[in-house]
């Protein structure tokens, strides 16, 4: 199930140079070198690196924006030769919105190669990484610029001197010390000695403890169990072991869960008596997992030729079941995923489509310019739009960062990710921006390299996840509920072990269904596996037989380790970046045909699933022959709670209710 683990930032801070001299040409110089300072979790181990700057970003292949936002540039940096050229974009609709709307990546050689790599080893040897087992201390001073001095336990080299011209460096040290021991020095008050890593926080709580947040963890150790999940509806982080309570407070009764519960999700409750008029099933027989194949991702040649010649998308129910199936080659999906998200209805004409485009062009500008053109003053008079606006330059600061179209100083990526958060609340007054968003932004602005395209995609995505981020959290509710009662149909035993645990909610599983595995698979596969939502196949609400799948493959080793409350939540999260996509759809998909074939299956389970007297009659292959998909939101027609001891009670509109015995 687990690929191997990749590097996870913890902390980052950018503006840290390193003061040193060259004496090139017997000239000598003083050289600012500024680059990036991270706190990485590898593998378990937490280290820090220093990279300069050029070693961060590779300036030389990116179009940007200009920081008036008023022009797209090529930013050309070679050795010795930095100019701006400014471009004509190549999808400027209308020529009186002179704004940004497009960002891409071009290769540019540099003249002079030689030059270039001794420029770029002049900076790589600069760079540095180590343990912080290894540390022995750090020297904190703040004459001048404050800087800090590494020292190692077992190295007779010295580390170069990081100073932080952009301010940062408490916030490094903050950082730190969730990791490992720092304690002031007897001899000098200036130098913090370094202990033993601590290992009780295996995870960065850099969400969890940013300001919109504060005095969380005092309400963590006062009741872990509602700040927990409270937590999780704001910062989407997980709660670990180091905040563990008494055993008490982990041992509650289930009519007391159920009021704690009820404070963070209303409406959330526990029946502790079984209703009359349930239908009553003992056994529910699945009938065997088949097996299933899936395929290679379509490729260009293949996705042309669903096209006739004025542009319209052929045969388009088979289209759907083949990307279902393998995904997309990446350079199909800045098309496709236009007509996947409803941004392009699948049967118009590539003329339709341009026209489509100068309309929704001219009216995202109009949107982005109600905010761009608010002055300070007003500004100052409008306390909601300058609390998104700081909310957004907030995530926005720290949304993969780590991808080279988001890394660096003044990336572009990150102004149109900026700019499109602010136009969205222009467009949704009354959602505005809620922390997470940006998570979804990023993978399509990624695909599209283009303002207008990547918003009204963003759009039609957040109608699908705009319940997920509303203040009552309608949406998260339905969802965990319907999770609860697949997994209670799909596998009673673990079911059982889970509620036994407290954990019956699956609320480790919020941060998935939140954001769709954003922060749970690597870059590439969350692209793969949200094209393969998109399509709505094979079943309504797939996304939660991905995490049943999940739960399927992690449950012998949660049972047998005999996991508890926090070790479940902790055991799920460490689950970050080693998923296997492939393995995980592949299942997905083998326990919906499992479910389908089920002769004796529950109407809850139909109804959650789409397999009720309206899906029947449409068949499967109306699925695809709906113009464009749109998985639907979490439906509001049934709400199911479980209780202590192992009952299911669900109301839906029908009056038709259902509870599992074991």
């Amino acid at each position: 199930m687990a690929t191997d683990t990749l590097l996870k930032v913890i902390y980052e801070h950018e503006g840290v140079f390193i003061h040193s001299n060259s004496d090139d040409d017997g000239i000598e110089q003083d050289l600012f070198l500024s680059g990036t300072l991270r706190i990485v979790d590898k593998d378990g181990e937490i280290m820090v690196e220093y990279r300069p700057l050029e070693d961060t970003v590779d300036p030389s292949n990116i179009l940007c924006a200009g920081k008036d936002s008023s022009s797209v540039m090529e930013w050309d940096q070679c050795p010795g030769e930095r100019s701006h050229q400014l471009l004509e974009s190549q999808h400027s609709y209308e020529t009186e919105w002179d704004m940004v709307n497009a960002v891409s990546f071009k290769k540019k050689p540099c003249t002079n190669g030689e030059g270039a790599l001794n420029h770029s080893h002049e900076k790589s040897r600069w760079a540095f990484t180590f343990s912080i087992s290894d540390l022995k201390s750090i020297t904190v001073k703040e004459e001048g610029w404050p800087y800090l001095v590494f020292k190692l336990k077992e190295s007779s080299t010295s580390l170069p001197t990081l100073h932080f011209h952009q301010g940062g460096r408490t916030e490094f040290v903050e950082h730190l010390r969730r990791y490992t021991l720092l304690s002031e020095s007897p001899h000098d008050e200036a130098c913090l000695l370094v202990s033993s890593p601590n290992k009780a926080l295996s995870q960065s709580f850099e969400n969890l403890l940013d300001d919109n947040n504060y005095g969380l963890v005092d309400k963590l150790k006062k009741d872990p169990y509602v700040t927990t999940l409270g937590g999780f509806s704001k910062v989407t982080n997980y709660i670990y072991d180091a905040f563990r309570g008494t055993e008490e407070q982990h041992q509650r009764p289930p009519e007391e869960v159920a009021d704690l519960l009820g404070e963070v999700i209303p409406g959330l409750e526990i029946n502790q008596q079984e209703e009359p008029g349930f239908e009553v099933i003992t056994r529910v027989d699945l009938g065997p997992r088949p097996e299933v194949q899936r395929r290679s991702p379509l490729s260009a040649e293949d996705w042309a030729k669903h096209q006739d010649p004025e542009g319209r998308m052929l045969n388009v129910p088979h289209l759907k079941q083949v990307i279902f199936k393998g995904g997309l080659c990446h350079v199909v999906r800045k098309e496709s995923w236009k007509f996947l998200l409803g941004y392009f209805p699948w049967d118009s004409t590539l003329e339709e489509r341009k026209a489509l485009q100068r309309a929704k062009t001219d009216e995202y500008f109009r949107m982005k310019l109600q905010w761009k053109s608010v002055s300070e003053e007003q500004e100052r008079r409008n306390s909601r739009l300058r609390d998104y606006r700081s909310l957004i330059e907030k995530d926005v600061n720290r949304t993969d960062r780590t991808n080279r179209f988001y890394e660096g100083i003044d990336n572009p990526g990150l102004v149109l990710l900026h700019d499109i958060l602010m136009t969205y609340c222009m467009y949704d007054f009354d959602l505005g921006y809620v922390q997470g968003m940006s998570d979804l932004l990023s993978p399509i602005l990624y695909v599209m390299e283009n303002e207008v395209d990547a918003f009204w995609c963003f759009v039609s995505f957040m109608d699908q996840m705009h319940q997920n981020f509303e203040e009552q959290m309608q949406g998260m509710k339905t969802q965990l509920i319907q999770l609860s009662t697949l997994l209670r149909l799909l596998d009673s035993v673990f079911w059982n072990y889970l509620e036994s645990q407290d954990s019956g909610y699956l609320y480790f599983c919020f941060r998935w269904l939140l954001i769709r595995f954003k922060r749970e698979l690597s870059f590439q596969d969350v692209l793969r596996l949200w094209e393969v939502m998109w399509t709505g196949l094979p079943c309504l609400n797939f996304h939660l037989l991905v995490c049943c799948a999940v739960l399927d493959s992690e449950k012998q080793k949660i049972m047998e380790e005999n996991y508890g409350f926090n070790e479940i939540l902790k055991h799920i999260n460490e689950l970050s970046m080693k998923l296997d996509i492939e393995e995980i759809l592949h299942k997905a998909e083998a326990i919906s045909l499992q479910v389908r074939g089920c002769k004796d299956l529950p109407h809850s389970i139909s109804d959650i699933l789409g397999f009720n007297k309206d899906a029947s009659r449409s068949g499967r292959s109306e699925l695809g022959s709906r113009g464009s998909p749109s998985p639907p939101r979490p439906t509001r027609r049934q709400d199911a709670v479980s209780n202590g001891h192992g009952h299911l009670r669900e109301t839906s509109h029908n009056g038709c209710k259902v509870a599992f015995i074991s």
